[in-house]
């Protein structure tokens, strides 16, 4: 025991002390942030800003009408054209225009509006036509409403719509949005640690190999309580940045608190916090992911060690036998999509439960409300099933990384990894 308890404090200090321990952590919350809110941001700023000519023959759409929908937007706008309309359209680009719109004169209130084309001299994509689309649709309905003589208090009436809020059977209101996007950011966060730290386990046990250290630990130590030493020591670290990340939120949710009114956006900051704080059993959320977190690491770490002790010098070998485990992650990954959709389907049932998937599927369904949404019976069975499944997964690999570690030259295959599991 002592000896695993060296070999643990070994893999702990010497990766901790890192810099790119420190670094990772500070950057990677950055990055994540800046992942999901950069690329909206980007998406957002590379769409053109279109100014669109409107030629109406049918005379049912004015200026004025217009100018409603142009109110507070500088990005996209739409003028109507009404004179010199043939030179307008050899010369709309010398204008300031992007294109220009024709309605036909045979359109009237009653009718339907249906498709026509814009004329312009480029091609443009999707989401660029859709702000124009949203502004024609608009001053269409208002165009319907006055030749129906509908007024601005029955507009009021018309637009009010139903606002669902979904109880459970405790009467406690459950924000699908927000639990949507911790399922994210739980399923997302487990992915990123699952694959980075299993590969360290990996990388770890290849240079052990290769450098001839490994011969020499194994000389006083067991190759199970090295590869067991190795992987708790990992997992620590991994558990260590994981804690850090979360006194971050804490720390920056107290900050906030307190001079929330010296700012508008850390007051909103904050208030994103605590509606998150409201809304989910902050405390379960937590403690199942660190659950997760290790029983997910300890499964596929192990299976990484078995592979890291097989590998040689070549590291094409790593990218090869390490594929099957990469894919169940990310099979995974795919699975959590359609369990935060419908948390509830047998598809998400059985997604936290098996093994190789419940780290990322439960955590991805766990926000939606224990056990409103995850029954008690499904959160033990997945935990019981996850710690028998790495108990199976460390067997498995510590009679391949028994025989693997001490393999030199030869390159092996996954039927032969399997043989040395089921050897004597």
């Amino acid at each position: 025991m002592n000896k695993i308890l060296l070999i643990i404090q070994r893999e702990y200090l010497t990766r901790v002390r890192k810099k790119t321990f420190i670094i990772g952590t500070v950057l990677f919350p950055l990055l994540y942030l800046g992942l999901i809110f950069g690329t909206g941001y980007i998406a957002e700023k590379n769409q053109p800003d279109l100014h669109i000519g409107l030629i109406d023959y049918s005379g049912l759409f004015t200026q004025e009408r217009i100018n409603k929908v142009n109110l507070g937007d500088s990005l996209n706008k739409i003028n109507l054209i009404s004179t010199d309309i043939e030179q307008f359209k050899l010369h709309y680009a010398e204008n300031g225009f992007n294109g220009y719109l024709e309605i036909p004169a045979t359109i009237d209130w009653k009718g339907k509006l249906d498709s026509f084309n814009m004329n312009s001299n480029k091609t443009y994509g999707i989401g660029a036509k859709v702000p124009i689309e949203n502004k024609l649709n608009r001053i269409w309905t208002d165009i319907k409403n006055d030749s129906l003589g509908i007024d601005d208090a029955k507009k009021e009436i018309l637009s009010s719509q139903i606002n669902l809020k979904i109880l459970n059977v405790n009467n406690q209101s459950a924000n699908a949005g927000i639990a949507t996007v911790i399922g994210y950011v739980c399923g997302f966060l487990m992915y990123f640690i699952l694959l980075l730290y299993g590969s360290q386990v990996m990388m770890g046990v290849t240079e052990e190999k290769t450098s001839r250290i490994a011969e020499v630990v194994v000389s006083s130590v067991k190759p199970f309580q090295l590869m067991l030493g190795k992987i708790i020591g990992i997992a620590m670290v991994a558990l260590t940045q994981f804690m850090l990340w979360i006194a971050f939120i804490f720390i920056v949710y107290n900050v906030g608190k307190n001079t929330g009114h010296a700012g508008g956006n850390m007051t909103a900051m904050v208030g994103q916090i605590q509606s998150v704080f409201t809304s989910v059993n902050v405390p379960l959320v937590l403690g199942t992911f660190i659950f997760y977190l290790l029983g997910g690491f300890f499964f596929y770490s192990s299976l990484y060690a078995a592979i890291g002790s097989a590998i040689n010098e070549d590291m094409r070998e790593a990218q090869s036998l390490s594929f099957p485990i990469t894919m169940l992650v990310i099979f995974s990954i795919a699975l959590m999509t359609p369990a935060i959709s419908n948390p509830g389907s047998p598809l998400a049932v059985w997604a936290s439960i098996v093994p190789f998937s419940s780290p990322i599927v439960m955590m991805a369904r766990i926000p939606f409300g224990v056990p409103t949404t995850v029954p008690w019976w499904q959160l033990g069975l997945s935990m019981a099933l996850l710690i028998a499944g790495f108990i199976c997964t460390t067997w498995f690999a510590a009679k391949i990384y028994k025989t693997g570690i001490l393999m030199y030259g030869k390159k092996p295959s996954w039927k032969e990894m399997i043989k040395w599991a089921f050897r004597k």
